[in-house]
């Protein structure tokens, strides 16, 4: 990915689903899958690579914890999810939006269940081709 100012990394925009269309898309197209903290939805992109969105309701928490939420998740997105997508040539539009427990889950929690959503679905994708 690429990096910005002072050594950070970036989720490039065109690996962002940010259109609300494209969103809309997502959630009608796209296969439900449930974690114990996270709803994600994923679905064929009509793009050559993968995107990845994130939707984060504000179930009455403050804007400070929403936004933390929000930050862990496109950092795991970004690290773990899109590279073993790109690695498996899989283009795909993933939509991950938080549950009320996400809030309270540790940054380990989140990561450990999007990598095994992403290893199921890699698998799933493995044995129909």
């Amino acid at each position: 990915m690429s990096a910005s100012r002072g050594g950070r990394q970036r989720l490039p925009r065109e690996r962002r689903l940010t259109r609300g269309t494209d969103i809309k898309a997502a959630f009608r197209r796209g296969k439900r899958s449930r974690t114990a903290h996270l709803d994600v939805f994923d679905s064929a992109s009509p793009v050559a690579h993968p995107r990845v969105g994130v939707i984060v309701p504000r179930y009455r928490q403050t804007v400070v914890r929403r936004n933390r939420v929000k930050r862990r998740l496109r950092e795991i997105l970004r690290r773990d999810v899109l590279p073993r997508l790109d690695e498996a040539g899989l283009a795909l539009d993933v939509l991950v939006r938080a549950r009320r427990e996400a809030y309270d889950a540790r940054f380990a929690e989140l990561r450990e269940e999007l990598v095994r959503w992403t290893d199921r679905r890699l698998s799933r994708a493995a044995s129909s081709s």
